[in-house]
């Protein structure tokens, strides 16, 4: 390996930091980076996998660590395979289609141990062999995407723009090349790199035309809409996709339809800065048994407009089998406290998992892998040892889905979730399969789980706890290790929060298993089960 260091001697300018030749890459870190050792100094490289030599441009140098980009593979890792999809390497829903499922789930299962035992501070056992993912490819049920005035534009387009421009300068006259680049390019006069700074998105199809006989020239970023997903790391800047591998039909065809309406009608498209325009997001579920629901987010209430559009889309699908909306006013796109409204078909969509039906609305949490979730469920009831006579919690039940799958095995239930109407609809799962002993209760898990409910409902004999990916308030913690519970089953799908209350919970509890469960394939994220029992 070498280093190329480059001195910009303009007074002002911040001195560069180095390139680094023939870096080679050793292993996967968190969050799916790749990571290579310089001079004793990790080194942090996205996108790279173990085996790649490259050059990598430091981007930023700590005392302990370096973050750099590629510049270029130098040779490849014998490892790599070709990803499937046209997106790959910009979109960033995926981070790993170029590696090999095998060594996904070994990075994943490595992920657990490193984080449960460097941040968990805590005795494990042999970790169970990490669960793989049947369908690797078209396995969520549920995908959002995102409207934008302005598109992402990538490397290739930008770079074909600026190319295209710099054969144009050459081929006409000096006094009329900078006219006529400003002529082509956006009105304000921005520079290729200034119109990608400030997120006009790029990209739209060639415009061609001949001046002074010289070459073509690609149109610049212009106003272009996009409809796709958020370029990581970046609120603003959404990329306009065609095919997204992690659904299956009709997700693609119904974006797209979309898309080509709103743009045939044009329909304004939503300004992330200015926080204006009629279309904000969408996103689409579909069920094993194939049923699709569709919800649109408008920012306006523009009745005609909206219900042009979903008819059309009714009638172009048929298949949709529950169409809804959700007028959004403010500045962020979250739904939590916001209402759909009811379009057409049914009110809801069901899902099955072992003769249990869960209905799911717009606003349901369900595991994104329904197959997955399956096995993911079996994982917890085998873990929770029940005999029958116990009484269970489970906390963050969300649509009860937990809940209702332990009641058979189980003396009774108590689901707590702070989403009032994840509760409604888990009362309504539990009617609907005949369900008795399971009840639900709406609010704070951290105000609701404590002494006061024991005595209404008795000391838990098992927890169940599966927390967003933030993890677990340090209060519910606390009371985990004052109820006296034998044993907890703690489901994450972040390891690293999960091993932070691990070590609190060690006061009273230890490790017994551990088992990853992949419902991600592709992605450097993992769900984790963990069964804890009472330290005597």
């Amino acid at each position: 390996m070498s280093f190329s260091r480059h001195t910009d001697k303009k007074v002002g300018r911040k001195k560069q930091l180095p390139i680094l030749r023939g870096v080679t890459i050793t292993d996967i870190g968190s969050e799916g980076n790749a990571i290579a050792k310089v001079d004793e100094m990790v080194l942090f490289v996205p996108g790279m996998i173990p085996g790649d030599v490259v050059d990598v441009r430091v981007t930023k140098k700590k005392k302990r660590y370096m973050e750099g980009v590629a510049l270029a593979v130098i040779s490849p890792s014998p490892d790599r395979i070709t990803p499937p999809c046209r997106h790959f390497g910009v979109c960033g829903g995926c981070r790993w289609q170029h590696l090999p499922y095998d060594r996904q789930l070994f990075y994943k299962a490595q992920q657990v141990r490193d984080n449960l035992t460097r941040i968990g501070h805590t005795p494990i056992p042999a970790i169970d062999p990490i669960v793989g993912s049947e369908k690797i490819y078209g396995y969520r049920n549920k995908l959002e995407f995102t409207f934008s005035e302005r598109r992402w534009m990538t490397g290739e387009e930008l770079e074909a723009w600026i190319a295209s421009k710099e054969a144009h300068r050459e081929a006409v006259p000096a006094d009329n090349s900078a006219r006529e680049l400003q002529m082509e390019g956006d009105p304000t006069g921005n520079s290729a790199r200034e119109l990608q700074m400030e997120g006009d998105p790029a990209g739209n199809a060639s415009r061609e035309s001949q001046m002074g006989g010289g070459p073509a020239v690609i149109a610049a970023p212009s106003h272009s809409p996009a409809l796709g997903f958020h370029i990581p790391g970046i609120y603003d800047k959404v990329l306009d996709i065609t095919e997204c591998h992690l659904m299956t039909e009709p997700s693609d065809s119904i974006r797209n339809e979309i898309r080509r309406y709103a743009l045939e009608q044009k329909l304004p498209f939503y300004d992330f800065r200015e926080h204006r325009g009629f279309l904000r997001t969408m996103f689409v579920r579909i069920t094993n048994a194939g049923e699709v629901m569709v919800v649109l987010v408008t920012r306006d209430n523009h009745a005609e407009e909206r219900e042009r559009l979903l008819e059309h889309l009714a009638e172009r699908f048929p298949e949709i089998t529950s169409l809804w909306y959700i007028i959004n006013e403010k500045k962020n796109d979250s739904i939590a406290d916001l209402s759909p409204v009811h379009f057409r078909g049914s009110e809801f969509i069901t899902e099955e998992i072992e003769g249990l039906r869960f209905r799911i609305r717009p606003k349901s949490f369900y595991q994104t892998n329904s197959t997955q979730a399956a096995r993911l469920y079996g994982i917890v009831r085998e873990f929770a040892q029940l005999k029958g006579d116990e009484n269970v919690y489970d906390l963050y039940t969300g649509t009860g889905t937990i809940a209702c799958y332990l009641a058979a095995s189980a003396a009774r239930v108590t689901g707590i979730e702070y989403i009032e109407e994840a509760v409604d609809d888990a009362r309504i799962n539990a009617r609907e399969n005949g369900i008795a002993n399971a009840e639900f209760i709406a609010g704070d898990i951290k105000d609701i789980f404590n002494e006061k409910l024991f005595v209404g409902r008795g000391r838990p004999d098992v927890i169940i706890t599966d927390p967003p990916r933030a993890g677990m308030h340090g209060d519910v913690t606390l009371a985990m290790l004052r109820s006296g519970a034998e044993r907890i089953v703690y489901v994450s799908c972040n390891p690293a929060t999960q091993a932070r209350d691990i070590d609190i919970l060690s006061a009273g509890y230890e490790v017994l298993r551990v088992r990853p469960v992949d419902m991600f394939p592709h992605t450097f994220h993992v769900e984790n089960v963990v069964l804890l029992g009472k330290m005597r």
